[in-house]
């Protein structure tokens, strides 16, 4: 998360570069047959097999780190949290009133019914300390941007789940502010201009909010003794002086924040940045899924104790709230999540400042299927989205 640019200044650093958030990845299944997928690679995130295991499991009901990217961390990780500690890790979330839009008259009409959207944001903040979860302030006016943006969809079944990140240099209109980079929304006026913005850009309504400031992944990359990406091919990162060498590379919680960092020397600029975001969101949320994680009391705690510290969410996100989506969400598979970037026409200049234009046509069709819960025809129509195994 380099420091976005404010307004007036040019985000995005070469040609193509558009900003970022999210990754591959995401959920379990519960059953003992889920173990058995183990073997056919990604497939599953799930472990179980024998008796000694799950009486294990027993001790330790599921943790549910439901769909890959941000949701895994906003969303499932805290939904699904470890029964016997459910209230000490639900006492450490921070909540954030006032987030939602107050005039309900403006804002688009209700989901069809059982369908969820969240919005998903990284901040920026310029600081060396994360400004998201226990303690901290999630904005400060005018010093902070959203560097990753994700609506994530939830059908109704809870079979799939979709991701889409938005471009942080996307030219939109902010209401009050006339056409501006999306991520500016953030720093005129925090999260609820953030969600009038997307709702106002996409015509769906926002039902949550969840934040982190990649601050936050450090502790919890770390609490899992690192995860793991792989990198297509070398590359050179001259802002921070870092090397990456092609295959796959074990990140710790400093490395994490320099791997998702990067934006200059990347073949597509930002574009490629969100596909890392979302590979490591991805990664990470493996790994806190993996069956040496979930059987070890001691660092499945220092994990979910480092997750609910990190993050905030909208005060209408009850524990019990997350923990009924979790539950409702233990089949999904990482093959089930969708992760795609919002469609555009690539980037362009307006004034001084280096922008991504987003294609109004296609980007209607994707908007309506999300409000409509047609996305699986959608994504028949249109492709699967992005592809993270490796990432640039």
């Amino acid at each position: 998360m380099s420091g976005p640019d404010l307004p007036g200044t040019s985000a995005s650093q070469q040609a193509g570069e558009a900003p970022g958030p999210p990754a591959p990845p995401p959920p379990p299944p519960a059953s003992a047959e889920a173990g058995k997928t183990e073997d056919a690679g990604d497939a599953a995130f799930w472990g179980g097999a024998d008796d000694g295991e799950r009486r294990r499991k027993r001790r330790w009901p599921r943790v549910l780190i439901a769909v890959g990217v941000f949701v895994a961390l906003v969303v499932a990780g805290l939904g699904g949290l470890v029964w016997q500690r459910q209230s000490s890790y639900n006492g450490n979330i921070d909540r954030i009133k006032g987030v939602m839009p107050d005039d309900d008259a403006r804002r688009p009409g209700p989901n069809v019914e059982g369908t969820e959207n969240w919005l998903l944001v990284g901040s920026d903040s310029r600081a060396d300390e994360q400004t998201t979860g226990e303690g901290n302030q999630v904005w400060k006016p005018g010093q902070q941007r959203t560097d990753t943006i994700m609506l994530l969809h939830l059908p109704a079944d809870r079979k799939k789940a979709y991701v889409i990140s938005f471009p942080r240099d996307s030219w939109v209109e902010i209401p009050g502010y006339g056409n501006q980079k999306i991520n500016a929304a953030f720093s005129f006026g925090g999260p609820k201009l953030l969600i009038e913005t997307m709702e106002n850009l996409t015509g769906i309504r926002v039902d949550h909010y969840g934040a982190i400031d990649f601050e936050g992944f450090k502790s919890m990359t770390d609490a899992l003794g690192g995860v793991t990406v792989n990198v297509k091919q070398s590359v050179y990162d001259p802002a921070r002086k870092k090397q990456w060498t092609a295959g796959k590379q074990k990140l710790n919680g400093e490395d994490a924040l320099l791997f998702v960092r990067q934006r200059y020397n990347l073949p597509n600029g930002d574009f490629d940045r969100i596909k890392r975001q979302q590979a490591f969101l991805g990664a990470l949320a493996k790994q806190a899924a993996d069956r040496g994680t979930l059987t070890n009391p001691l660092k499945l705690d220092r994990f979910l104790s480092a997750l609910t510290k990190s993050i905030s969410v909208d005060d209408g996100v009850s524990g019990g709230n997350l923990r009924s989506l979790a539950l409702s969400m233990r089949g999904v598979r990482p093959s089930d999540v969708m992760f795609m970037t919002a469609p555009h026409k690539g980037t362009g200049m307006r004034g001084k400042q280096s922008v991504v234009f987003l294609d109004g046509t296609k980007a209607k069709g994707l908007f309506e299927a999300v409000k409509t819960a047609r996305m699986a025809e959608w994504v028949r129509q249109n492709g699967p989205g992005n592809t993270l195994g490796t990432v640039s």
